[in-house]
């Protein structure tokens, strides 16, 4: 599996409990997969500024199709806000119907990335 270095975003190292996402993309095809990855990247540009979030990694398995994020966020009104932004919207209906997409979240205690990415890798080999 292939993942990007931890982006940051303005509530990294907020103590706390958080709220951890995993998103996985299943692609139809293999020549989906270079531009969803660039979309997840502009996307990821944005991070720094983006309320409620800890961080995040995009990660991919390309062999297998699949590609996604790893985020961890303030709370699941963060998350929802992410969600409902312009920019994640258009890139939804980009790419509907060529995959299908699972998510899952779950709370933690505390953001700890190095807590977070060894559990949600688990899943994500599944």
């Amino acid at each position: 599996m292939l993942r990007t270095s931890w982006i940051a975003g303005p509530d990294s190292g907020r103590a706390g409990p958080a709220l951890v996402s995993v998103t996985d993309l299943r692609l139809s095809t293999v020549a989906n997969l270079p531009g969803v990855y660039r979309a997840a990247r502009r996307l990821a540009e944005d991070w720094p500024a983006l309320d409620g979030a800890h961080g995040m990694w995009l990660w991919a398995r390309p062999m297998a199709r699949r590609c996604g994020a790893v985020a961890i966020w303030r709370d699941r009104a963060a998350l929802a806000g992410f969600l409902g932004t312009p920019a994640h919207v258009a890139v939804m209906l980009r790419y509907r119907g060529r995959g299908t997409v699972t998510s899952s979240t779950w709370d933690v205690p505390r953001a700890a990335p190095d807590e977070v990415w060894p559990r949600a890798a688990v899943a994500l080999r599944a």
